[in-house]
C-alpha cells in the first residue's frame, strides 16, 4: 500500500503520485504521514519544507523536497492534498538566483527565499 500525494498550487499540479512517506512542518509542529494515517488537515508553516518519498525507489528515487510559502495539508482514505500558496521543487531552484535575491531582502523576511535553498539541498 501506498499513499497517493499530490502537491498544487494556484498554478497548476507541482508533483503527484504514489509515496511511502510525507513529512511537513505545520503550525502544530512536524507531522509524518504513513498509510493508514487519520484523517488530519494542517495549515503549513510558511517558508518550510515539505518531504516527499516516493514509492517506487528501485528506479533511483530519493527525498522529493519542495519548499512551500504557506498552504494546506490533509490526509484522508491514504490520500494526501498539500495545497500551496506558492511551491517549488527543490531540484527546480535556482540557487544563485535566490542567493542574489536574499542578498537584495536585506534584512526584509525571507522565510520562502531560505526554504527554497533548503529544498535544494544549500544552506543560507
Amino acid at each position: 500500500m501506498s499513499l497517493s500525494v499530490r502537491l498544487v498550487v494556484p498554478e497548476g499540479e507541482i508533483w503527484a503520485g504514489p509515496a511511502q512517506e510525507v513529512v511537513a512542518k505545520t503550525l502544530d509542529g512536524d507531522i509524518g504521514l504513513l498509510t493508514g494515517h487519520s484523517p488530519v488537515l494542517g495549515i503549513l508553516a510558511p517558508g518550510s519544507v515539505v518531504r516527499i518519498l516516493p514509492q517506487d525507489q528501485s528506479a533511483g528515487w530519493e527525498w522529493v523536497t519542495a519548499a512551500v510559502g504557506g498552504g494546506f495539508l490533509a490526509i484522508a482514505d491514504d490520500k494526501v492534498s498539500i495545497l500551496a500558496r506558492q511551491a517549488v521543487l527543490g531540484a527546480d531552484v535556482d540557487v544563485a538566483a535566490i542567493r542574489t535575491e536574499l542578498a537584495a531582502a536585506g534584512d526584509a523576511p525571507a522565510g520562502y527565499l531560505l526554504a527554497q535553498l533548503r529544498a535544494a539541498g544549500e544552506t543560507a
